[in-house]
């Protein structure tokens, strides 16, 4: 019969409109940006770099491997390693720039990144009302801090943070074993030094 299917799609949302009015589960949108939904944890948009402590660039976990940027598929990500005041290169940036524009968010770079310092944000809001604002984030707009990383993604953060501790064990532990052979290496050594016999004096 005609018009069955227009009554059945009317049905269904004058169902929901009511509803709503004494489930607001069954509410599809929200006025936005007075109110916004709360975003999963597994919700990702662009990366963000990750500092751990209250200084976004002495705590900085990026080394400037550049694995990102060479694994970036949409070449988003340009860094530029650092140098010390003797030219040699530096285990941190000096620029770290994301093109948000050609970023697809696929999270290659913080699957890839062997020091966990780039994580993916759940923030969405990065429109430009103008051609002013640059669509390319640098270091200082793309640092936050470990504390921002455990409010979005607690669970992820979390198990972030008992595997670096476990590693800076593990390192500790190592360098403690290497300094201790180096002790009783020396030791022993003083010791065959101090028990080997003088040779004879020739008359």
């Amino acid at each position: 019969m005609p018009g069955v299917g227009l009554l059945k799609g009317m049905l269904v949302t004058g169902r929901n409109f009511f509803g709503s009015y004494r489930n607001p589960r069954r509410l599809v949108t929200v006025s936005y940006p007075e109110q916004r939904l709360l975003l999963p944890e597994s919700s990702r948009n662009f990366p963000f770099l990750v500092y751990d402590g209250n200084d976004s660039v002495e705590g900085l976990r990026c080394v400037a491997c550049k694995t990102c940027e060479r694994e970036c598929p949409s070449g988003a990500i340009r860094i530029v390693q650092a140098r010390d005041e003797n030219g040699r290169p530096a285990k941190h940036p000096e620029r770290f720039e994301i093109g948000i524009d050609a970023c697809m968010g696929c999270q290659i770079c913080a699957e890839v990144c062997p020091f966990d310092a780039i994580k993916m944000d759940s923030d969405y809001e990065h429109a430009a009302t103008g051609r002013t604002r640059p669509m390319v984030h640098n270091k200082l707009r793309l640092a936050k801090s470990n504390t921002y990383y455990h409010r979005i993604k607690p669970r992820e953060a979390a198990e972030v943070d008992a595997r670096l501790e476990m590693e800076r064990f593990r390192k500790e532990e190592a360098r403690r074993k290497r300094e201790e052979a180096a002790r009783m290496k020396k030791e022993a050594a003083a010791k065959a030094a101090a028990a080997k016999p003088e040779a004879p004096e020739n008359s």
